[in-house]
């Protein structure tokens, strides 16, 4: 059919008024039906010149992308395609595609909907060719919420099968309560059986008392036991987004520093040159950080008495570290201490529920650190001598879209480069 209107254009000189209006309106038929089709396409287009300034975009495009000028006003032909969007991770991933003339790549991003909620989508940049001459570039976006919530979903039922252990430790947990509750019910009903048969005459209240407080603190107990279950239980509520995570590690670190020294405990975090965007929850993510520092100013204060507030010239060698970096298409985290660390069956049973070797422990900390790691599609393991320090190492996936700047950062970090206690650890 071009080939047909390059014909026809090259004679129309010789066309007569009646032929060159049967032209026009082909053209215009056909210019009507690219129209419809480009609108209603569900993949959003957009179509730029060789300086990246708007030449076309359909009503997808402008659905899916947080434009900050509208494609459709007179301005947004003057300036490039990136200084209209809205959004700084989308906005630095174009204009660096200008920069560095990069095509034929994509990459994922998070955007909010108008109603607060998140989507996902997926943008790429192709070349724009005309007689073999690149004259500009083709931007898609795809909208893939509903396959990415399809994963979250699919992985939280997996989840799901956990929850059998889960119940059959609730169960043994509410057992001994039951128990106790029922033997003095049944002293309580033994002693008013037999003062009926007798003088009538109620037992003592001491004695009444004592059994109906045990009863009453049996109670309390089970109710305890049952709202950690139900917390234990609970679905996290992760809301999960392209996230910079060297960033949140660093505003973490920022957050809990100053409790470390306050105890006269050293804090070392390194993370990697180039930051990675991982699919996670901020907030979430902060949790695991704080939970696990936590647990580590007690290991290092039970290993190192002197690591106090009160201690004004403290010679505490107490050290935490945080390290990041990239290995194998993985983003890794360890946090180590040198605190008391765990025998080697403790630490296997540590992120069981009701699992704690505090007094006042609910058992239910490091399991949510475990929970939420996974809703991340990563994991997390403990290595811990007993005396020396405990080693936590978090491996998160890093999207498809960003491989590539994995594995440059993996040439300039290798793998070996961790913190000094990990290192220590390693060798044993």
């Amino acid at each position: 059919m071009s080939e047909y209107f390059r014909r026809v254009s090259e004679k129309i000189s010789k066309l007569s008024d009646e032929q060159v209006k049967e032209f026009l309106d082909a053209v215009a038929g056909k210019n009507d039906m690219l129209d419809s089709i480009f609108e209603s396409l569900s993949t959003g287009l957009i179509i730029v010149d060789e300086k990246w300034k708007l030449i076309f975009t359909n009503k997808a495009a402008e659905r899916y992308l947080p434009f900050s000028i509208r494609p459709e006003e007179s301005k947004s032909e003057n300036v490039p395609l990136w200084q209209l969007i809205d959004d700084s991770s989308i906005e630095n991933f174009l204009e660096d595609c200008f920069k560095n003339n990069r095509s034929n790549v994509s990459d994922e991003f998070t955007t909010a909907t108008a109603n607060g909620s998140v989507r996902f989508i997926t943008i790429s940049v192709l070349p724009l060719i005309k007689q073999q001459q690149m004259t500009g570039s083709i931007v898609t976006v795809n909208d893939i919420t509903e396959k990415r919530s399809q994963e979250i979903l699919l992985h939280r039922m997996e989840n799901l099968a956990g929850l059998t252990n889960l119940a059959a430790g609730m169960a043994h947990e509410i057992k001994n309560p039951l128990g106790a509750i029922s033997i003095h019910v049944q002293l309580i009903q033994k002693a008013l059986k037999k003062s009926r048969e007798n003088d009538g005459m109620l037992p003592d209240e001491k004695f009444l008392e004592k059994h109906l407080d045990v009863v009453n603190e049996e109670i309390d107990n089970l109710n305890r036991k049952v709202m950690d279950f139900l917390m234990a239980v609970r679905p996290v509520n992760a809301k999960l987004e392209l996230l910079d995570i060297d960033r949140i590690i660093h505003d973490a670190a920022v957050f809990i520093t100053p409790e470390f020294h306050n105890y006269h405990i050293m804090v070392h975090v390194r993370t990697c040159k180039n930051s990675v965007r991982l699919l996670i929850d901020e907030k979430l993510c902060k949790e695991v950080l704080i939970n696990i520092a936590q647990n580590a100013i007690a290991a290092i204060q039970e290993r190192y008495p002197d690591c106090g507030k009160d201690s004004a010239n403290s010679k505490c060698q107490g050290m935490f570290e945080i390290i990041t970096f990239l290995k194998d298409d993985k983003y890794i985290i360890t946090i180590s201490d040198n605190g008391i660390g765990m025998s080697e069956d403790t630490a296997s049973h540590i992120f069981e529920p009701y699992f704690t070797t505090k007094a006042n422990g609910t058992g239910l900390g490091m399991t949510m650190v475990y929970k939420i790691i996974k809703e991340f599609k990563g994991d997390i393991q403990v290595k811990s001598i007993q005396g020396e320090g405990t080693l936590f190492t978090i491996t998160l996936p890093v999207p498809q879209t960003d491989r590539k700047l994995l594995t440059e950062n993996t040439k300039e970090r290798p793998e070996y480069d961790t913190g000094k206690i990990a290192q220590k650890m390693a060798k044993k």
